[in-house]
């Protein structure tokens, strides 16, 4: 039993939690612009328990997605599921589990939040079976992470989601497009190889550019989400430090080496965590 617990935690990527911090930060954006500042305690536990239980589902469908492509991928063929480890209705079956539990948390909220939690759930799901029929695979996991904003807001305020809510939200999936695209570099000759489809295949040769773009957008709109909302000088400070990362990242991906976007693609936590950082000490000092 034990041995079985070490795999599916594997599975759910329990032992590289970038995907949770990657879906966090935007929720606790959401989170605190909703409540002008620290939100309600259950609420915030709610939606980081949530964070953590609908990413851990979004790797067990990906795995049970992924099966017999993984195999193909030398950073994924030694997965529990494609390794043989576990079985494909071992895999279903943790990622029905890690669902209700997460389905439990949300019938806590109000009916808008409940609602509105179908939609995540039918983007979580369907997200690993798109490379399969478009390029933008990528576009979709940006949705997908950043459909906690809405909800977060429906949460607190019980209102449909504002203007400043659909700014973060189209910031959140510009964003995760761009690391997304980055983490696509790190296995784009074996996708080709294979035969399925990212943004990374997609963008070739102008992935970065485009890349840049997309981060740039994501700057300009977590500007004018502040300008909306009255934030102050600690807020636009922080989006001009994380430009910093960005530019980074930029100067990692040049060369296009597996390692290094691998690297630039991890960078985008420190990214996440100085906006909220700004986002909390502002409204602190500028409640």
């Amino acid at each position: 039993m034990k041995q079985k617990l070490k795999l599916y935690a594997e599975l759910i990527r329990l032992n590289r939690p970038i995907g949770i911090y990657l879906l966090l930060w935007p929720t606790l954006w959401a989170l605190w612009f909703a409540a002008r500042g620290i939100p309600d305690l259950k609420i915030l536990l709610i939606f980081v328990l949530g964070v953590v239980f609908m990413r851990s589902a979004g790797c067990a469908i990906n795995d049970y997605a992924d099966r017999h492509i993984d195999r193909h991928v030398a950073r994924t063929r030694e997965r529990p599921l494609t390794s043989g480890k576990i079985s494909s209705k071992e895999a279903l079956g943790v990622f029905a589990v890690l669902i209700l539990a997460a389905f439990l948390l949300v019938i806590q909220l109000n009916t808008s939040t409940i609602l509105l939690s179908f939609v995540a759930v039918i983007l979580a799901a369907s997200y690993p079976f798109m490379k399969r029929y478009h390029y933008f695979p990528q576009v979709h996991l940006g949705a997908a992470f950043a459909w906690a904003i809405p909800m977060a807001y429906t949460a607190i305020t019980h209102k449909a989601p504002p203007l400043e809510a659909w700014l973060l939200f189209l910031a959140a999936l510009c964003w995760t497009t761009a690391y997304d695209t980055q983490y696509g570099m790190v296995d784009r000759e074996d996708d080709l190889k294979i035969g399925v489809k990212s943004t990374a295949i997609l963008f070739g040769k102008y992935d970065n550019a485009i890349n840049g773009a997309l981060q740039l957008i994501t700057l300009i709109l977590l500007t004018l989400t502040g300008l909306l909302t009255g934030r102050g000088a600690v807020y636009y400070s922080a989006i001009l430090g994380a430009s910093g990362f960005i530019v980074y990242q930029q100067f990692l991906t040049e060369k296009r080496e597996p390692g290094k976007c691998l690297q630039a693609f991890l960078n985008n936590n420190w990214f996440g965590m100085v906006i909220f950082i700004g986002i909390a000490l502002d409204f602190y000092l500028n409640p």
